[in-house]
């Protein structure tokens, strides 16, 4: 750890039978790299239950960031998805890495039923879009790792470090991975690199977020 403040940026590794995880690369990309003045440390998480919420603990422990931002792949989803819920269920439907696929469990027993993201996600949907990468706010972060990960994260952050921002974030699927899926949306890595760049600069900058309209009717 140095006095340098510092931006976590969080991955995964590949799942699911995939070769290749988008937000292990974007995380690749970015780290070490600097962003409003915020050094961004990078970590490749597992896809695995057992470990998330130390492994995220002790993260939090070693850098003090300032700011957190966990990613994950989303395939189906053509735009990058700002996850505004994270709820306390695990319902996973397919196992993880280490073999392991819960029901219907609780991520953090006795705590509540979901967080909202503390980062500025309106903003951040305006930032991207005028670059003119698509981007969108999202109220499901699903009931797999991904949200396992936001709703740890979420609850770290409330219970210990309740001065620190955090959210997540999914992103398409890499071309690559829609080749192999007929129809399936994709999205270019340096876009991507691009778009979680000017993200974490918008959240670094922002300290309340846009007062408009994001809702859905359904």
């Amino acid at each position: 750890m140095t006095d340098e403040p510092a931006i976590l940026l969080t991955g995964f590794e590949p799942f699911g039978g995939e070769r290749v995880n988008p937000s292990r690369e974007i995380v690749l990309a970015l780290d070490g790299d600097v962003v409003a003045a915020h050094r961004v440390v990078g970590a490749v998480l597992p896809v695995a239950f057992a470990s998330t919420h130390a492994l995220l603990e002790a993260l939090l422990e070693e850098h003090r960031p300032r700011l957190v931002l966990a990613l994950g792949q989303a395939g189906g989803r053509g735009e990058i998805s700002l996850e505004r819920v994270a709820i306390n269920l695990i319902d996973a439907r397919i196992a993880d890495n280490d073999g392991l696929q819960p029901i219907d469990e609780a991520v953090v027993a006795d705590a509540p039923g979901a967080y909202f993201s503390t980062l500025p996600l309106k903003a951040m949907q305006a930032r991207l879009r005028d670059l003119g990468i698509p981007a969108a706010l999202s109220l499901s972060a699903g009931s797999y790792v991904c949200n396992q990960t936001f709703f740890a994260l979420a609850h770290l952050l409330a219970t210990r470090w309740p001065s620190v921002r955090g959210g997540f974030v999914h992103v398409p699927s890499l071309p690559e991975q829609a080749a192999r899926q007929p129809g399936q949306p994709s999205m270019a890595l340096e876009t991507m690199v691009a778009g979680v760049r000017a993200a974490l600069d918008c959240a670094v900058r922002t300290e309340s977020d846009l007062s408009v309209a994001g809702g859905t009717i359904c």
